[in-house]
């Protein structure tokens, strides 16, 4: 395995990410490691399901799946079996070839980004001694928004070739959103790499050894926030789905095994980005305060409970977002990653590099960062919050005496609004009024 090259001490900053334990593992443990990523990751789209149906419930004053299992807990089980035994139906006019082949399009993706994600540190697996992460390398980081990005063309696929209206919105939705928010998520990363020096996913965790990147990079850490919701089409920016306006979205046409491998990369997808979330902003699978005061809990078999607890709070997060908070507009969710997130990235990205070049300069930036990274988000809040107000306050319009022209609501017979522009006199009554009122009258 190939290291990243070492930076030149003048640049400050911690050392190269060590790759040297990569790529020695035997082939045994190799497949026994993917089989274990692949369970892990079944295992948490069956669980999260479930939960999500719970919470929502319990959110809703309901009572949520409680007939299969002890107290509901084989539904997801159920729910599987079910999809797997309905019929397949494949619609007429359908392109047959990209129909069938979009659903793995979309799922085989969101199980390969999660080969470079560390579970935790070095232990010993039958007497080999391995790192708990499929693989690393330089550009890590890299690899896991490449390989999500191919995702989004097995729904575009999906909604193209199902030869209907309401799939092709959805397909080309998804496209302008994955497009929007995947430059604002990789602009968020941008501030990490120049804090950790390096792209590889072992190395930004060993750099967070000391202080969470949540603290020292908050704007970005919000910036990630809102852009992996918006890349896991997830309510409230469920739009290529959007029940009420597409009926189903991209997946309309599908059915069976197909329409379940949708559901299944959705869910991975969402794991995927919040295992992401650890890794790049709360310190991966190291423990939290005030567990790390124990000197064992970031040694041996421990770290992956961390690592999987922080998961499971960015899960809880994706659904209680969906429980409480109402789908966009279209418009509305352009807007905000184009005009709010992707500007604040940016300008972002220019704070944190003074701050790490004064780092770099010799100065000592402990406090500094925090208190710096605390101040911009303030302020982006305070200047949202201001925007808000001003479009919410009613406009001063122009006398309507003066400005507007009169009209006549019954002139056609029947009363109708005025348009902009125009007014009912207040003086005296359309001389049209007084005959169309009986002739309404008479009619009731």
């Amino acid at each position: 395995m190939i290291a990243a090259p070492a930076l030149h001490p003048a640049l400050g900053g911690h050392p190269p990410a060590d790759l040297s334990g990569f790529g020695r593992d035997p082939i045994w443990l190799v497949v026994v490691k993917a089989i274990a990523v692949f369970a892990f990751l079944v295992a948490t789209v069956l669980v999260a399901i479930l939960a999500e149906r719970k919470v929502m419930a319990r959110m809703q004053g309901r009572l949520g799946p409680n007939r299969v299992g002890p107290f509901g807990m084989l539904q997801s089980l159920a729910d599987g079996i079910k999809l797997a035994l309905k019929e397949g139906i494949t619609p007429l006019g359908v392109d047959k070839p990209v129909f069938l082949l979009a659903p793995i399009i979309a799922t085989i993706p969101a199980f390969m980004a999660f080969a470079v994600i560390p579970f935790g540190p070095t232990v010993s697996v039958f007497g080999t001694r391995t790192p708990l992460q499929l693989t690393d390398f330089p550009v890590a980081v890299l690899y896991v928004l490449a390989v999500t990005s191919i995702g989004v063309y097995g729904i575009v696929l999906a909604g193209w070739s199902s030869g209907s209206t309401y799939p092709l919105l959805g397909g080309l939705r998804s496209t302008a959103q994955v497009i929007s928010y995947e430059v604002a998520m990789g602009l968020s990363f941008a501030a990490v790499f120049l804090y950790a020096r390096t792209m590889s996913t072992s190395g930004i965790v060993a750099a967070q050894h000391g202080t969470w990147y949540v603290f020292l990079l908050l704007p970005s850490f919000a910036v990630y926030l809102v852009s992996m919701v918006g890349e896991t089409n997830r309510a409230p920016f469920d739009l290529p789905e959007a029940e009420g306006e597409l009926v189903g979205g991209f997946h309309t046409e599908y059915s069976s095994l197909k329409f379940a491998m949708f559901m299944l990369a959705e869910y991975v997808n969402m794991t995927t980005v919040s295992a992401l979330a650890t890794t790049m902003f709360l310190g991966g699978w190291s423990a939290p305060w005030p567990i790390v005061m124990w000197a064992g809990a970031n040694h041996g078999w421990w770290p992956v409970l961390w690592f999987v607890g922080k998961v499971w709070v960015f899960l809880f997060g994706f659904i209680w977002l969906r429980t409480t908070l109402p789908r966009l507009r279209y418009d509305q969710f352009m807007r905000f990653g184009w005009q709010i997130l992707i500007p604040t990235a940016l300008v972002w990205i220019l704070v944190a590099g003074i701050v790490e070049t004064l780092n770099a300069r010799g100065v000592d930036t402990t406090w500094l960062a925090p208190i710096v990274s605390l101040v911009f988000t303030l302020a982006v809040f305070a200047v949202l919050a201001a925007r808000h107000r001003r479009q919410q306050a009613p406009a001063p319009g122009p006398d309507p005496a003066t400005f507007s022209v009169p009209f006549d609501p019954f002139a056609g017979g029947f009363p109708v609004p005025p348009l902009p522009g125009q007014h009912v006199p207040l003086t005296s009554e359309s001389p049209t009024a007084a005959t169309a009122l009986p002739k309404e009258a008479s009619h009731g």
